[in-house]
């Protein structure tokens, strides 16, 4: 036994050394791997498009819910008052233009009854300037008939004047239908936003996912803020952090290899699908300011967005969760 010992040792540990060597060097630069991922989930704070207080709230916390499920109804009746007031001037528009017509016409009729009767006093100071010269009638009769004269022109124009008033309030065009008059457009535009106003008191799911943070009945809320928070629509992907030089060799459509710490021992398979234009320090609020005499050399990090593959016995996912990726960059 020691005869044979002896050979595989000499010559079997130089092999499994040579052979381990081997391996490290041709796949040494191949793979890049990093524990500095997280899951990421779409997050969408919904918030409300006008005021009020909260009377109903119509799902729980961490319930999932479809598109279109109602989340939560604001208090309504300020929103009827006004639907019911934008429908009563909608209502006294739409009078006031036939009212306006109808004045126009009657103001048309009362021109032409004030022409005729300055046309009438017109030839009654001609036939009394026409006796005059020969003496049967008096100045003073004439000049009455030129008082009756002139009184019947100024009729005439101050009516003229009411016509033009009313036809610019009817935008210049009597025959334009009711419907098309801007007082009705107006108030039937009121209207409609008083209909929208009164829709958005209740408040519905933009897309699948599970809610959170959900509102307190009896709290007010103003236009814009945010009431909940809706997470899920699109599937869970992978943000992961890799060192720049990690990235030498690393490009979209790479085949990756993904675990979580929630998980463990199981894999996923998944690729890369893109890398950020820039570093995360880049994206920070405050971002680093380097031209300064105290400057260190930092390794920065890159963010690689990573999508999993589908797989029906996926466990579910949820935003935050801690995960280790490798990617295979091919490379020999």
């Amino acid at each position: 036994m020691k005869r044979w010992l002896r050979p595989a040792l000499l010559y079997g540990v130089p092999l499994v050394i040579f052979a381990a060597a081997a391996t490290v060097w041709i796949t040494g630069g191949r793979y890049v791997d990093t524990d500095d991922a997280y899951v990421k989930i779409d997050k969408l704070p919904v918030s409300v498009d006008v005021a009020g207080t909260v009377r109903e709230v119509h799902v729980k916390e961490n319930q999932r819910v479809a598109t279109g499920d109602p989340l939560f109804t604001l208090d309504r009746a300020p929103y009827e008052v006004a639907l019911a007031k934008a429908t009563a001037d909608l209502a006294r528009a739409r009078t006031d233009v036939r009212a306006l017509k109808a004045s126009y016409r009657e103001q048309q009729a009362q021109i032409a009854l004030a022409t005729t009767r300055e046309r009438f006093a017109g030839k009654e100071y001609r036939r009394r300037a026409d006796l005059a010269t020969k003496g049967y009638v008096s100045a003073i009769s004439l000049d009455e008939a030129q008082e009756q004269v002139d009184l019947a022109h100024q009729q005439t124009i101050a009516l003229e004047h009411d016509l033009a008033r009313i036809s610019a309030t009817l935008d210049g065009s009597v025959d334009l239908p009711v419907e098309q008059h801007p007082e009705y457009l107006a108030a039937a535009a009121a209207l409609a936003q008083a209909k929208l106003d009164l829709a958005r008191t209740t408040v519905y799911a933009p897309f699948a996912g599970v809610v959170s943070k959900l509102p307190k009945v009896g709290a007010y809320l103003a236009p814009g803020t945010a009431a909940l928070a809706l997470v899920g629509g699109q599937p869970p992907w992978i943000e992961a952090n890799f060192t720049e030089k990690d990235l030498t060799h690393v490009h979209a459509g790479q085949s990756v290899e993904v675990r979580f710490d929630i998980y463990p021992g199981r894999s996923w398979r998944a690729v890369v699908d893109s890398i950020s234009p820039a570093t995360g320090a880049e994206f920070a609020v405050i971002p680093p300011q380097n031209a300064t005499g105290n400057w260190i050399k930092i390794t920065q990090r890159i963010p690689v967005r990573i999508e999993l593959l589908p797989d029906e016995g996926t466990p579910g996912l949820r935003a935050g969760l801690s995960a280790w990726v490798k990617i295979d960059t091919g490379r020999r």
